[in-house]
């Protein structure tokens, strides 16, 4: 008899038709090739375009699990205070719906955030003793410190985000972390010896490799460009501003250099506005872009950027798979210290400070110079997404630590 499943995932579950395969979509798949019967709970508005849902196109698309659409009250931007809203009636809606189905499953497997659901889910599991999986995607309320600057307002405001996250930990029975940071964190607090994991998001590279061939012809690259290239949202904590002043700065001594900037977010229209009106002609909006076509830029260019502004939070981000598995050599800005002793331990690439655009010039200007370096890093990128980011065999970890759960409870 196969073992049930529920995948709880609001803001993180998008479907191949809509965006391309996301994580959690491999999450899924991944069980179900393990024997899994799978329920996937999720949204019935799209987080990453911040649209209502065609649910009747994802129930044409024969997808092997069950889908259940929680509604939820729509929102324009990342940091809205009608996301809080949303989410606190989604959570209503998840607690019931899982109060009477919990009997269905033999686990259930969260994304945190949103840290009010991840709580109540853990909590019904722990009533119910059914083991629950959370996977930790990113860290609230710390990520919310780089907007709300008042100590004493981020005090109020997100206490109730850090006692979500506490409660979650507390009553999870197994922690994947998509960063050895974020793993730990579920520990900071509250030492457990309950089974843990670090599976870095990476990407499908069947999936990236397939949109190289399908676009490349379309992505067209002039003789002598040399393509420094950002792909990802474009919001608070990434810094495309410095990126585009590195550009005005090269603009004349190597027009050759050509950055392109693929993605959207809150910060799109104002940065590409500000790129017309101080005449940074060297500077490419792609906007949203199809994950096909966005692997198909990335493997065009000859390096891709990983930018971050001071003090930003995040350790290994989602886009970093699909750098790597484009085979370029990478700058990278983010201060963490676990990223950056991944780029500088594997070679892939070359730390500089973030908010600096004079090294960030001369990190693009020594790259292009040293073809062979380059070289030398994209190849180490390509072996390090193989081995470590491929989410078609590292994925295989996350059912091996649910397994482990369940065998936990008997």
């Amino acid at each position: 008899m196969s073992k049930k499943i529920a995948i709880v995932s609001l803001g993180y579950f998008w479907f191949p038709c809509e965006s391309g395969p996301s994580r959690f979509y491999q999450i899924a798949t991944t069980f179900v090739k393990n024997g899994y019967e799978v329920e996937v709970i999720t949204t019935d508005f799209q987080h990453f375009k911040k649209i209502p849902r065609d649910k009747g196109t994802i129930l044409s698309q024969g997808y092997p699990f069950k889908i259940t659409f929680i509604e939820t009250m729509p929102y324009k931007k990342n940091i809205d205070p009608r996301r809080v809203i949303s989410n606190r009636l989604a959570e209503k809606k998840v607690r019931a719906y899982l109060s009477a189905h919990m009997d269905d499953y033999d686990a259930v497997y969260v994304s945190i955030p949103a840290n009010n659901i991840a709580a109540a889910v853990t909590t019904i599991c722990k009533e119910h003793d059914v083991p629950c999986v959370v996977d930790i995607e990113d860290l609230w309320p710390e990520a919310m410190s780089m907007v709300i600057k008042s100590a004493a307002v981020r005090k109020v405001l997100l206490q109730s985000f850090f006692k979500d996250a506490e409660t979650t930990y507390a009553n999870c029975s197994g922690v994947i972390g998509t960063s050895e940071d974020y793993t730990a964190r579920a520990f900071q607090y509250k030492k457990r010896q309950i089974p843990s994991s670090t599976v870095y998001v990476g990407c499908n590279l069947e999936d990236f490799d397939e949109g190289v061939r399908e676009f490349r012809e379309e992505v067209k690259k002039l003789r002598g460009e040399f393509w420094v290239s950002y792909a990802g949202s474009i919001s608070t904590s990434y810094d495309i501003r410095t990126l585009l002043l590195a550009a005005q700065d090269l603009l004349t001594s190597h027009p050759e250099i050509r950055v392109q900037i693929l993605g959207t977010g809150s910060q799109k229209d104002e940065l590409e506005s500000f790129a017309k009106e101080n005449k940074i002609s060297n500077v490419t909006f792609w906007g949203f872009t199809a994950y096909p076509k966005m692997a198909a830029v990335l493997d065009q260019s000859d390096l891709v950027i990983n930018s971050f502004i001071k003090g930003a939070p995040q350790s290994i981000v989602n886009k970093v798979g699909d750098y790597l598995a484009s085979g370029k050599a990478m700058i990278n800005t983010l201060e963490n210290p676990e990223f950056c002793r991944l780029v500088e331990n594997n070679r892939v690439g070359i730390n500089v400070p973030p908010e600096n655009k004079n090294a960030l010039a001369h990190a693009i200007v020594s790259l292009e110079n040293d073809e062979a370096r380059r070289a030398e890093m994209g190849r180490n990128a390509r072996r390090l997404a193989e081995n470590d980011f491929n989410r078609e065999s590292s994925y295989q970890r996350i059912v091996d630590l649910t397994e482990q759960c369940i065998e936990n409870k008997k």
